[in-house]
């Protein structure tokens, strides 16, 4: 595609389109232009001329002159169907939908094999931060041990807002929405499924594993109350919801939850709609990649990196799963947590290996202790609005 205008065709021209359409225009060094936009509703107002857009799928899916296919809608089926397509057609793609690849991992993989086409999907994973970039080019040996961090901005601006500013849950959530960081649901975000979609991605990029979003256990802030809140200012610590991916003995354990994270931890500072990811390497211990995790040009400029790589005939190259000695993925794993609750039939502390601090009051008990993470998958209580759980450094 080298020196040539790129045509591209968009699917959906919500926040991150508008984005991808706002650096497009301000980026002088690339090539392409938008042919064609598909959109569900042809009677909203939208800022840019209407002969962009088609509520046709083919005008785009169908014609040869459309070089780069650019996905960015949240209907998940609807993303896969389109994707599929656009790759059997022999077009590049370009996605942003994280529950979509996470979802459909080894088909995607698959059909880029057998159908010699690139699929590129930076803005998936932490909207500015090239993070699967560098995993397929930099971390293309078998060195890393961990990839974790923050991953999801509308839970951190929440948070954020929870310990910086003293602002209730509910008003933090509020403003997240009003800024369009978090969803009108937010259910995906303060639950931990987003940033699960979005580790399941890294995890095959960091170790070559192909896992299921179900087999990865995330439980959100969406329990979260002041009693927490209290016991993690005391401690001087703060809250951070993470995600994580990590190699031991052969095998490689992942899970999303909300951690207390001390001031020494590069994560500490992450504030607001900002990502942090933290890399674990047998030789250079750890190295620290921040920037915006939410927000329209955010992740549109992600996606115009993407668009712009596929001009120099980028594609991923998967070279972990080539190493053939990826690690299995377990469950197996031990965690330090403090556990709340408010009455004793609300948990099963006999889950427990050890517990090394006791609490109750009149309100609220709680423990501090090890669990197995397979335990915490199986437990049901977590399921109870009056049972929280952190996890400790």
């Amino acid at each position: 595609m080298e020196n040539k205008t790129i045509n591209l065709g968009i699917f959906g021209f919500g926040v991150v389109g508008q984005g991808l359409y706002e650096v497009l225009n301000r980026t002088k060094g690339i090539n392409a232009r938008i042919k064609k936009i598909c959109i569900k509703d042809p009677n909203k107002s939208r800022p840019i001329d209407s002969s962009y857009f088609t509520t046709d799928k083919n005008e785009i899916l169908e014609d040869p002159t459309i070089d780069v296919v650019v996905e960015l809608i949240n209907d998940t089926e609807a993303a896969f169907e389109i994707v599929s397509t656009a790759l059997r057609n022999g077009k590049a793609v370009v996605s942003a939908s994280k529950r979509m690849i996470a979802e459909n991992l080894p088909a995607l993989y698959q059909l880029q094999a057998e159908n010699k086409v690139p699929f590129l999907y930076e803005a998936s994973s932490c909207a500015s931060i090239p993070i699967i970039r560098n995993l397929e080019e930099y971390y293309d040996n078998d060195l890393l041990n961990a990839v974790e961090g923050i991953c999801n901005g509308s839970t951190n601006y929440i948070l954020t807002k929870i310990f910086e500013e003293n602002l209730s849950f509910t008003t933090a959530l509020q403003q997240a929405q009003d800024l369009g960081f978090a969803e009108t649901d937010p259910t995906l975000d303060i639950e931990g499924y987003d940033p699960k979609f979005k580790i399941v991605i890294l995890l095959l990029h960091a170790f070559g594993t192909f896992v299921k979003p179900e087999e990865v256990f995330n439980f959100g802030i969406h329990h979260l109350n002041d009693f927490d809140i209290q016991f993690a200012k005391q401690r001087n610590c703060t809250i951070k919801l993470i995600a994580q991916c990590r190699r031991q003995n052969g095998h490689v354990s992942s899970y999303v939850l909300p951690h207390l994270i001390k001031e020494h931890n590069l994560l500490y500072d992450v504030y607001n709609e900002y990502n942090g990811i933290l890399l674990e390497s047998a030789f250079t211990d750890k190295q620290f990649f921040v920037g915006k995790g939410a927000g329209g040009t955010a992740t549109g400029s992600a996606v115009l990196s993407d668009i712009s790589a596929l001009v120099y005939n980028y594609r991923y190259e998967y070279k972990k799963i080539k190493q053939n000695n990826q690690p299995s993925f377990t469950n197996d794993v031990n965690l330090k947590v403090y556990l709340r609750y408010k009455t004793p039939d609300q948990v099963d502390l006999a889950e427990f290996f050890n517990i090394s601090e006791k609490y109750e009051s009149t309100e609220w008990r709680y423990v501090v202790g090890t669990i197995n993470l397979q335990k915490l998958r199986e437990a049901g209580w977590l399921k109870n609005k009056n049972v929280n759980l952190l996890v400790l450094e």
